[in-house]
C-alpha cells in the first residue's frame, strides 16, 4: 500500500517537473547555435561528408596500385586417386598428402604513366569532394543566417504593429466616451474603430509570416518547430549600413574565395589527368617480378627409405623466380580507345560546367548586388519619409485631440506614419539580408 502511495507520489511530482519544463520559456537561440546545430544535423551535408570519404577510398585505392604487389599461399591438401606425386615426379594411384608454399610479387614498371595520372585524377577529385562538402556547409550557414534576419524582421514588424494597435485601442476608447456623450460625429468613432479592426487582422497577419520563419528556422536547423522558439537580438550598430564594394569586385574575391568554383576546377583538374591515363592505355605496360616456391609430400623418402621430415622438405625443395614481361595492346576490341574518347568527353563536360559556373556566378552577383543598391536607396529614403510622416502625425494628433480636425485627417496621417514605420523595418533587415548574401560570394560570413 505505501509503495504504491510512494509511486503515485512519484509519477506526480514527475508530471509536475514536465509541466513545469514545458512552461518555461525557451532560452533566446544565438546565431551561432543555430548555425552549428544546423551543420550537425542537415542530411546534404553528412551527405557531401560522406561522398567526400568515398572519394579518399578511392584515392587510397590508386596509391595501393603505384606499389608492387606482395602476395604468399600456403596450401595443405590430401589427394586420392591417380595423380603426379612431387616425390618421384611421376603417377601414383596412393592417397597422400602435400602441401605447396609460394610467395609472389610483380611491380609496373612503366605502362604510359596510367598509373601516375590516374593518382593525380582521384587526388583532385578528392580536394573537389572537400569542396563540394564546404560548399554545402557555406550554403546551409547563409540559409540559416537569412532565416534568422527574417525571424528577427518578422519579429521588430510584430512590435510596431502592437504597439500602432494598442495606439489606435487607446484612441478607440476615449472617442466610444464622447461618441456616448454625444460630444464628437459618430463616423469619427466608426471610422477609428474600422482601422482598430484592420490593425488586428495585421497582428494576425504578421505573427503568422513569424511563425513561418521560425519554421524556416527550424527545419534548416532539423529541429522540431517550436512556436515559442526566439533567437537573440543582433545589434544593427555591428552592421555598416553602406556597401562599398563594387560588382566585379565581389565577382573577383568569389573566384578566388567561393567553394563552388574551386569544386568545379577541381573536377576539370580531375579530368584532364583522366584524359592522360586513358592515353597511357595504349602504351606497352613493362613489368618485373619474381617468385619464392617450396613444396611438401608424404611420399618422399631419402635414400635409406626413409620419410623426409616437412620442414626438411620445405628447406629441400626451395625454388626462386624472377622476370621481366611487356604486355602489348596490338588489338583489343578497341577498350582503351573508347576509354579514351569517353575521358576526353568527360573532359569537355567538365570545362563547360566550370565556365556555366563562373557566368552564372556573375550574372548572380550583378543581380544581387543591383538588388542591394535598390534597397539601399529605398531605406535611406524610407529614413527621410519616417521622419516627415511622424512629424506630421504628431501635428495631426493634437488637432485631433483638440477637435479642430475629423477622423480622417487623423487616419491618413496615422497610417502614412505606421506603413513608413513598418516598411523601414522592412527595408533595414531587407539590406542585411541583400548584404550577407554578398558577403558569402567572398567567403566573408560571420555568425
Amino acid at each position: 500500500m505505501r509503495a504504491g502511495k510512494f509511486l503515485a507520489g512519484c509519477c506526480l511530482a514527475l508530471m509536475a517537473a514536465c509541466n513545469l519544463q514545458a512552461q518555461t520559456p525557451q532560452a533566446p537561440l544565438t546565431l551561432k547555435q543555430c548555425v552549428e546545430t544546423a551543420l550537425k544535423n542537415n542530411m546534404d551535408v553528412k551527405l557531401a561528408d560522406l561522398n567526400n570519404q568515398r572519394d579518399n577510398i578511392a584515392l587510397r585505392g590508386a596509391k595501393g596500385e603505384m606499389l608492387p604487389n606482395l602476395i604468399g599461399n600456403v596450401q595443405h591438401y590430401l589427394r586420392q586417386g591417380r595423380s603426379i606425386d612431387y616425390a618421384t615426379n611421376g603417377y601414383t594411384n596412393n592417397s597422400n598428402t602435400l602441401a605447396d608454399v609460394s610467395l609472389n610479387t610483380d611491380v609496373t614498371i612503366f605502362n604510359g604513366l596510367r598509373l601516375f595520372n590516374n593518382l593525380k585524377a582521384k587526388q583532385y577529385m578528392y580536394e573537389a569532394g572537400r569542396m563540394e562538402w564546404q560548399q554545402a556547409r557555406d550554403l546551409l550557414t547563409l540559409n540559416v543566417i537569412l532565416a534568422y534576419l527574417d525571424v528577427l524582421n518578422f519579429t521588430d514588424v510584430l512590435n510596431q504593429t502592437e504597439q500602432l494597435t494598442e495606439v489606435t485601442g487607446k484612441q478607440v476608447e476615449r472617442l466610444k466616451i464622447m461618441n456616448d456623450e454625444g460630444a464628437i460625429k459618430p463616423s469619427d468613432f466608426y471610422d477609428l474603430k474600422g482601422q482598430y479592426s484592420a490593425n488586428k487582422l495585421q497582428l494576425i497577419e504578421t505573427r503568422n509570416q513569424l511563425n513561418n520563419a521560425r519554421l524556416r528556422l527550424a527545419q534548416l536547423m532539423n529541429i522540431t518547430y517550436d512556436e515559442s522558439l526566439t533567437v537573440e537580438r543582433i545589434g544593427l550598430e555591428q552592421f555598416d549600413l553602406s556597401y562599398s564594394t563594387t560588382s566585379d569586385s565581389v565577382y573577383r574575391q568569389a573566384l578566388d574565395q567561393l567553394a563552388a568554383v574551386k569544386a568545379v576546377d577541381l573536377v576539370k583538374k580531375s579530368a584532364e589527368k583522366d584524359v592522360k591515363a586513358a592515353r597511357g592505355g595504349l602504351w606497352p605496360t613493362v613489368g618485373a617480378g619474381a617468385g619464392y616456391n617450396t613444396n611438401y609430400s608424404r611420399n618422399f623418402f631419402d635414400t635409406d627409405n626413409k620419410r623426409i621430415a616437412y620442414f626438411d622438405q620445405l628447406k629441400n625443395n626451395r625454388s626462386t623466380n624472377i622476370g621481366i614481361g611487356v604486355y602489348i595492346p596490338f588489338m583489343d576490341a578497341f577498350r582503351n580507345r573508347n576509354r579514351l574518347s569517353l575521358a576526353k568527353i568527360s573532359l569537355k563536360e567538365a570545362e563547360y560546367v566550370a565556365e556555366n559556373t563562373r557566368i552564372t556566378l556573375r550574372q548572380n552577383i550583378e543581380r544581387d548586388y543591383l538588388n542591394m543598391s535598390a534597397t539601399l536607396n529605398r531605406y535611406q529614403a524610407l529614413q527621410d519619409q519616417v521622419s516627415s510622416y511622424a512629424e506630421n502625425f504628431r501635428a495631426a494628433e493634437v488637432r485631433f485631440n483638440n477637435g479642430a480636425s475629423n477622423s480622417v485627417d487623423y487616419l491618413i496621417a496615422k497610417n502614412k506614419l505606421d506603413n513608413s514605420n513598418i516598411d523601414l523595418i522592412r527595408a533595414r533587415y531587407e539590406f542585411l539580408l541583400r548584404t550577407n548574401i554578398l558577403d558569402y560570394y567572398q567567403g566573408k560570413l560571420n555568425w
